[in-house]
């Protein structure tokens, strides 16, 4: 079964407990542990929201109230005005894995668009589905609305969802009036695709009505008598303010008695007729005007058998009576019958035999930038891995290096002249604990020379000698390369000050590839907008051969199931399918040939345009049977040329997070930087490096 569902709604007060209440009571049917989360809060004086404490309450999840929530809606506008939307993505993502890790579903509530910061909640609710990775159900009110508006609402809805790749996987109007449900429902099924699935929930006036408990705590109110019955639900009100005979006529069933403190015929009348056989039952009296009857009355009231919630409250019997009229109704945890209510009406009016289908079929397309981050980060930090930067007095190191030693991600040494390091970082004004790294001059290390005579012996068949090999350790490149060889740190970047020739020939040289490889490539992680795709080979091997591209192909699928992307490859070339010949177009046939004979198991198309590669539409067009066309994950060039400027244009034209280049096929982690690269740019190849280094 799929991990979570996010419940949406396009409006405030669109019943979405109903849908909460009846989703947790369906999924605690199928599964033992079912988790229950909320991206962002209301704002509550007493810091409890209603709908967290409702479902952990009523359903007894092993969850604390702070576990639930990451936001609270002013947190929200607070870090939207600081330009933090990275910052909020990135702690409701944890918060989420956080019970992701607890539970076998998860059900996460969006936001309910009331308050400050009510206008963007859309988007946001659209952008944490899409970064949790998860289904959506849709729903919208039907109060007020006609046909077209209610169909027209949820439309809109949807189609922002799917847009963002999002898929849905219900949509219901709630709140409807009975007799229009068929309707609904009809209106539903034509305009939405098939595989959407429609619900239309009637107007319940239980459910639609406030309590008397709500009507108190909204008006602050001071319950006198029939505490008890405090979760009466209250259906038509009216005020006692005519003589008590002309007053009676008007009672209706589960009426709220409005009527001030003093008006002792009103208490006592609607009191006798609630328990008389001859007019409607009463749900409860208010007393206006902070008036309470007087000794004689009190006690009274006090000895009947049966009493009803009689509230005092402050303020005036007209604006009481409109403030009453403008309460929404909740569902609270000690309202048992408004729950049960809530998910009977969810079981008979929602498609649940087929929603939990879906559920269970459900397969999230790709993986989001940030989750992808996310989940790199976590895997780094499971087995923490010792990596050597020999660019130590580079600017950019040092500020990457004060991120990841806050984060204690991983253990970091720096190669190069210690006073000069920490000058630079006094320079820079960067809050870095010295005592958390360590700092290297590779001259003055101990084990230089036992570094210099290993790369003597591993190189002496090549002409080199050991004045030679002393040489070549004082430069950083090779003294970190040794120190990853000799098993003193678990992976290298470097590349933010050297060339690509000068970080990978040490490494080429005595770290040497893995036995199956015969060729070192690399690879690009493209974070694009919705998904993680991996470019290869677009930094090493300027042209390559068939067999070469098919080993570069093989190792990037490898790596692509190593970081949780599925591999579907694409043969990159300027002609797909038999449409092309040529060279170049050939080589890359052969290539796509020798994969299949090589891994039979591995999904590869090729040759297949890029437009093919990515454009389900154009894909159904020119490869319409393959299984790879339109939906590729795995991208690989023809040439270097090609696959370098590629990823380049893909990264300054779209935005592109893109990391990398990280290599692959040696025995053990070397990763280049490119001299253009960013403090974000070390931070992740870093990680990506240390991963690495797991053993993957």
């Amino acid at each position: 079964m799929n991990k979570a569902i996010y419940i949406a709604t396009t409006e405030p007060n669109s019943g979405k407990s109903i849908i909460s209440l009846g989703l947790m009571h369906l999924l605690l049917g199928k599964t033992a542990k079912v988790g229950y989360f909320r991206p962002i809060i209301d704002d509550k004086g007493n810091g409890v929201d209603n709908h967290i404490r409702t479902l952990i309450t009523h359903f007894e999840l092993k969850l604390k109230f702070g576990e639930a929530y990451a936001y609270t809606r002013s947190e929200i506008v607070r870090q939207k005005n600081l330009n933090k939307d990275d910052e909020i993505l990135a702690t409701i993502i944890s918060k989420y894995k956080a019970i992701e890790d607890r539970f076998d579903f998860i059900l996460v509530e969006g936001t309910d668009f009331s308050g400050e910061g009510s206008i963007m909640e859309w988007d946001i609710n659209v952008l944490i589905a899409k970064n949790l990775g998860i289904p959506a159900l849709i729903i919208a009110g039907g109060v007020g609305k006609s046909l077209e508006e209610l169909v027209g609402n949820l439309y809109m809805a949807y189609d922002s969802f799917m847009e963002k790749g999002v898929e849905v996987l219900l949509v219901v109007a709630n709140k409807v009036q009975p007799e229009n449900t068929p309707s609904v429902i009809t209106g539903l099924k034509n305009k939405f695709p098939p595989e959407v699935l429609v619900g239309a929930i009637p107007l319940n006036p239980f459910l639609a009505n406030p309590t008397v408990k709500e009507i108190m705590e909204n008006l602050n109110g001071n319950i006198l008598f029939g505490e008890s019955y405090i979760n009466n639900p209250a259906g038509a009100y009216s005020v006692g303010a005519m003589q008590l005979r002309n007053y009676l006529i008007h009672l209706k069933e589960n009426s709220l008695v409005i009527t001030p403190g003093d008006r002792a015929d009103i208490i006592l009348g609607a009191l006798q007729a609630n328990i008389s056989a001859n007019y409607p039952s009463i749900s409860g009296i208010i007393l206006t005007g902070g008036l309470i009857p007087e000794d004689s009355i009190l006690s009274l009231i006090e000895g009947l058998s049966e009493v009803i919630p009689i509230i005092s409250v402050e303020g005036g019997t007209f604006s009481i009576t409109n403030r009453i009229g403008s309460i929404k109704p909740k569902v609270y945890a000690e309202n048992k019958l408004k729950i049960t209510t809530s998910i009977q009406d969810f079981e008979k009016f929602i498609p649940i035999k087929e929603l939990e289908e879906r559920l269970i079929t459900f397969k999230a397309k790709g993986i989001t930038p940030r989750m992808f981050l996310y989940k790199l980060y976590q895997r780094a930090l499971s087995n923490k891995k010792h990596i050597v930067l020999p660019e130590g007095t580079d600017d950019r190191i040092l500020t990457a290096v004060q991120q990841l030693t806050a984060t204690q991600v991983v253990e970091l040494t720096l190669l190069g002249n210690r006073e000069k390091i920490e000058s630079k970082i006094i320079q820079l004004d960067l809050a870095l604990d010295m005592n958390k790294i360590h700092i290297i001059d590779p001259t003055e290390s101990d084990n230089f020379e036992d570094y210099a005579l290993t790369l003597y012996e591993l190189r002496k068949h090549k002409n080199v000698n050991l004045a030679m090999a002393r040489d070549l350790m004082e430069d950083v490149s090779y003294f970190g390369t040794m120190m990853v060889y000799k098993g003193h740190a678990d992976g290298m970047v470097s590349g933010a000050v050297h060339t690509t020739q000068h970080t990978i020939m040490p490494a080429l040289q005595f770290i040497k590839t893995r036995p199956e490889v015969s060729v070192v490539s690399s690879v690009f992680f493209m974070c694009l907008d919705n998904r993680v795709s991996i470019f290869g080979d677009c930094a090493i091997n300027p042209n390559p051969t068939a067999e070469q591209l098919a080993e570069i192909a093989i190792s990037s699928a490898s790596t692509s199931e190593a970081f949780g992307i599925e591999p579907r490859i694409a043969m990159l070339s300027y002609s797909s399918g038999s449409s092309g010949a040529g060279a170049d177009v050939d080589r890359v046939r052969m290539a796509t040939q020798l994969v299949r004979e090589k891994r039979p198991d591995l999904k590869v198309e090729g040759p297949i345009q890029y437009d093919a590669a990515v454009d389900i539409q154009v894909a159904k067009n020119k490869l319409p049977d393959s299984k790879v066309a339109g939906k590729a994950s795995v991208f690989i060039f023809p040439d270097l040329n090609t696959g370098n400027n590629t990823y380049k244009a893909v990264q300054r034209e779209t935005g592109a997070l893109a990391i990398g280049p990280m290599l692959q096929g040696l025995n053990k982690p070397v990763n280049d930087l490119s001299r253009g690269c960013t403090v974000e740019d070390i931070y992740n190849t870093v990680i990506i490096t240390a991963i690495q280094a797991q053993g993957i």
